[in-house]
């Protein structure tokens, strides 16, 4: 099954956020049926809110690739980027390709 990038809006905070292909693969894969009612932001303040934490220890930030604003939950200290959930599975899937690029590339270079 082939999936798009769709636009939802958040019962929160109404804004829109994308529920990405990747994500809708993922939930097709836990047997989920219902899509995100809350965009990221808001999933990550109620699973905050639920386990009893404080949810003004979130931080609320730009995503370092695309400027967005994002909430994470921790207090950035500035040294590393900080990304949106959507830059940060995009960085994390390029990553896992060129980790399997390049062990490909030794195994060759092995032989």
């Amino acid at each position: 099954m082939s999936f798009q990038d769709k636009n939802l809006t958040c019962r929160d905070c109404n804004r829109v956020f994308v529920f990405s292909a990747g994500e809708q693969e993922f939930f097709s894969a836990k047997g989920l049926i219902n899509e995100p009612k809350r965009c990221p932001n808001c999933r990550l303040l109620m699973r905050v809110q639920r386990s009893g934490e404080d949810p003004t220890r979130t931080t609320e930030v730009n995503c370092a690739e695309c400027g967005a604003p994002t909430r994470v939950p921790f207090q950035p200290k500035g040294y590393r980027p900080v990304y949106c959930t959507y830059c940060f599975r995009t960085k994390k899937a390029e990553s896992q390709e060129n980790k399997g690029e390049s062990e490909s590339d030794r195994a060759i270079l092995a032989v």
